[in-house]
């Protein structure tokens, strides 16, 4: 299958871009229609991801055969030679036959800024009624400040100038489709937008919704609500929609201190209050919260409960109805109680009908915070979410997701699609047909998930003609394919199959060589299987009613970061789950892992894994798998340095499993400060050391996979034990003993010296920080500055136009500064790490930028 046909269009239009730039005249590119059964002929060069144009044309502006010139694309100038690309129509139709709107629609414009409920701001001084067309026209500012009964639906708003909501007071729009866009078509397509293959020019105001904004949000006593009605006639996989196509579109609602909460004491059933860990403020009465569930993987009844507030006193808040179950809150392994309400709301009129969607398009501006997003979500129709960034490369760099609440999503909470450098922060995801937090085509980097709670993202189809074909749409809490981004104290609970899964499987049609963005601001094509985290640490999982807390590389094929650039995992707690951790990249380093389920470190990859600091409790089996679980195959080494059992029942299962195959040669297992703690196995087979349950393979090879155990005899005295199976103990069965309970059945120990604990990995930090400009707050004559930053090791210092900024939070997560505006023509914001790596793509805000921030 070649590249145009994985992208499944129904129909492309194929642009050859001649680019013999010699002096001969200007290169041109020409547009040619083509049937989707054609091949694409061997003389044209196969696109890849970056190559095919994310946007559609203007009908009528551009026809098939006509050729236009190619400096206006700057876009596609650094190619050269011969290149097809395909324009890609997911809503299915041809760019030269857009359908409109019935010819008896009436189109309402603005003729001036002024009030939504003026009659002066529109044409033929008429408001807009019940089913018309609107369209604010460039240069004017309309506040909308109108509470819409549930009768009177704007058919479309089309938004060239800016649509601003007023804030002090309560406001309702019910619409089918919102289109921000600098262009006067009114064609209604919630999908794609008119060609934006440039940036928009920054003196130009852009087309802009804004519905409170990072300074002055929607007041906390008022609310803004969007309804997203269907019309009949409109494209129900498009429509109903807001699409924001290279403008602007702000959400920001009343700010909560935070927006979930971990339990401070247990709660029990029928209790109609709990307790929260901490104060918490902008919660209110009335708002509707969920305390999430703490059972294991066998209660399959879904006990995340909805409840409403009726009274909040410190950190006890009391609700309408008593729990029917008990919730954990006290010790290390607590629930959570999350606040669903905002008063910055987009929801679909007709959840059980035609949803709605949102998204945002390349060249777009704008951030959400604290607004609700509910009902939304097109089931099985790709690329329709209930939050969605849509192949907007770095061009929205600084935008961010902040404590947005999405919750009964038919299809994914939010997508970060061809996106880098997102930041999302605090969010509640709640209930979602597949993945929640979704990272579509593998190509997504720098971009930061922070302390975002998924609760109930559960399985369903898979999406017809995704991007990425391996995955199944399992429901996963958070799912990408390219790790080179960061996730730091996210809790993932109650999903369907996983908390966290990293999948990226090559196929014989899909090959995962893709162009990525390099740290000089330049993209390299790389293998994104090879790529680590820059950030993996804080993250929980727990009370999946699906298989696995964390999935790390199923799929991979043995293919991963080398010894020196490994994946990194740090401080993670699973618990009540089935299969706690499945680790099937190579080189991985897992320090502080906490892991309380039916199996611990299961169905394993061992190939330079390096383990430290480890305590696994209270399983019921395989504690500690064997080399890929039934196959009982080991490529390379593992190390763990500190590993604790507590309270497991092993079930006669032995906690630490021997792998029976070693197809490298190369394969060994070395352990050290083992413990052993309450352990609950009375069964004949108990043992610390043998092989595992299940199918017995006969070994293939002539070597087996020892493991030692360094100084469990004493300093300098190891203990190695192998199976009776294995080629060295029948080769040597005399140097063996049986030694219970460290070996059962089938496995002997010898004492051994002399053995140094092996150095798997030897990272080094090559990789400089990610920085971002979050918010721009003017101050009198100055301007307070904030921003994130990100890094796989210590940050050193952020700079802000050469002035340090101050950490807000540890490692400079976040960080602030204040900045003269006297003279101030950009802002430039760049981090440096302990490591001396320097950020040479900073982020940079024009003056004309920061004037915009700065306005609002």
């Amino acid at each position: 299958m070649s590249v145009l046909d994985s992208t499944g269009c129904d129909s492309y239009l194929l642009l050859r871009i001649s680019t013999g730039w010699s002096g001969s005249g200007p290169s041109t590119m020409a547009l040619t229609q083509r049937d989707k059964s054609t091949s694409v002929g061997p003389t044209w060069k196969t696109p890849d991801r970056r190559d095919i144009i994310r946007a559609c044309s203007v009908p009528g502006q551009v026809s098939t055969g006509q050729s236009i010139p190619f400096a206006e694309y700057p876009i596609m100038q650094r190619r050269s030679g011969l290149v097809l690309l395909c324009l890609c129509l997911l809503c299915r139709v041809s760019l030269a036959a857009l359908p409109p709107a019935p010819g008896n629609v009436k189109l309402v414009r603005s003729v001036q800024s002024g009030a939504w409920s003026n009659a002066a701001t529109w044409e033929g001084n008429e408001i807009p009624s019940h089913g018309v067309q609107v369209q604010v026209r460039p240069g004017h500012t309309v506040t909308y400040d109108v509470r819409a009964p549930e009768s009177l639906v704007i058919r479309a708003l089309f938004i060239a100038g800016t649509v601003s909501f007023a804030t002090e007071k309560s406001t309702q729009l019910n619409v089918g489709l919102i289109k921000i866009e600098a262009s006067d078509s009114t064609e209604e397509e919630g999908f794609d937008c008119e060609m934006h293959l440039v940036a928009p020019d920054p003196k130009i105001a852009r087309a802009s919704l804004l519905v409170g904004t990072l300074l002055q949000p929607v007041a906390e006593n008022s609310t803004a609500l969007i309804r997203l009605k269907y019309i009949p006639g409109m494209n129900k996989e498009s429509c109903p929609a807001i699409v924001c196509c290279g403008g602007r579109m702000d959400f920001h609602g009343a700010s909560l201190s935070r927006t979930w909460v971990k339990l401070g004491a247990n709660a029990t059933r029928g209790a109609t209050d709990v307790t929260l860990a901490e104060t918490v403020t902008g919660w209110k009465i009335g708002d509707q919260i969920i305390v999430t569930a703490t059972e294991g993987d066998d209660d399959k009844e879904r006990t995340t409960e909805e409840r409403t507030i009726t009274a909040i006193d410190g950190t006890q808040i009391r609700f309408d109805e008593p729990l029917l179950a008990e919730h954990l809150g006290d010790g290390e392994f607590r629930g959570e109680v999350a606040n669903l309400s905002r008063n910055v709301i987009v929801e679909s009129a007709d959840p059980d009908g035609e949803r709605g969607h949102t998204m945002y398009h390349r060249y777009s501006a704008g951030s959400i915070g604290y607004a609700e997003f509910r009902h939304l979500g097109k089931q099985g129709v790709l690329g329709r979410y209930s939050l969605h960034f849509h192949l907007v490369g770095s061009t929205m760099r600084g935008s961010s997701v902040i404590g947005a609440s999405i919750r009964d999503s038919h299809n994914r909470w939010l997508t970060i699609h061809g996106t880098n450098h997102l930041v999302v922060r605090d969010c509640v995801g709640y209930r979602s047909l597949g993945h929640g937090y979704f990272m579509e085509d593998g190509t997504e980097v720098y971009n930061v998930l922070d302390r975002n709670l998924a609760v109930e993202a559960r399985a369903t189809k898979k999406l017809p003609k995704q991007v990425l074909p391996f995955d199944q749409n399992e429901g996963a809490g958070f799912w990408w394919a390219n790790s080179l981004n960061t996730f730091t104290r996210n809790v993932a609970t109650a999903n369907g199959q996983y908390g966290f899964r990293f999948e990226a499987t090559e196929t014989s049609v899909l090959k995962l060589v893709m162009p990525v963005l390099q740290p000089d601001g330049l993209e390299k094509d790389v293998d994104i299987r090879t790529l680590p985290f820059v950030r993996f640490d804080d993250n929980e999982v727990h009370s999946n009613h699906g298989l696995y807390g964390i999935n790390l590389g199923e799929g991979v094929n043995g293919v991963g970061p080398d010894a020196r650039h490994p994946f990194v995992v740090r401080n993670t707690k699973i618990w009540n789950v089935h299969y706690g951790l499945r680790p099937q990249v190579p080189s991985l380093l897992v320090e502080n892992l906490t892991i309380q389920s039916h199996y611990g470190i299961y169905h394993p990859n061992f190939d330079n894994h390096v383990y430290r600091n480890v305590t696994i409790r209270q399983t019921n089996t395989e504690p500690f798998n064997r080399g890929h679980d039934d196959l009982s195959l080991q490529h390379g080494g593992v190390t763990v340095d500190g590993l604790t059992f507590d309270g497991c029942r092993s079930g006669g299962m032995p906690l630490i499993q021997i792998s029976d195959d070693n197809d490298t040669g190369h394969a060994a297992s070395h352990f050290r400060h083992v413990e052993v703690r309450n352990w609950t196995d009375n069964s004949k087979q108990k043992a610390i050391v043998n092989l595992g349950g299940g199918p017995r393979p006969q070994p293939q090879f002539e070597h087996g996979v020892p493991i030692t155990l360094h100084d469990w005899f004493g300093p300098g005295r190891h203990a190695q034990v192998v199976s009776i199976r294995s080629p060295e103990y029948k080769a040597h069965a005399d140097a063996y003993r049986a030694e219970p309970p460290l070996t059962g059945d089938e496995s002997r120990v010898t004492e051994v010296s002399d053995i140094d604990f092996p150095q798997l990995l030897d990272p080094i930090d090559d990789l400089p920080p990610a920085t971002v400009i979050t918010q721009v707050t003017p101050r009198e004559r100055q301007l307070l500055v904030q921003g994130t930053c990100s890094d796989n090791n210590a940050v050193k210092r952020v700079l802000v136009n050469g002035q340090a900024a101050r950490a807000t939070s540890d490692n400079f997560a976040t960080w602030e500064v204040t900045l003269d505006r006297s003279g101030l023509s950009e802002i430039i914001a760049h981090s440096e790490d302990a490591a001396g790596n320097i950020e040479h793509l900073a982020h940079t805000l024009t003056l004309t930028e920061v004037q915009v921030i700065a306005r609002e």
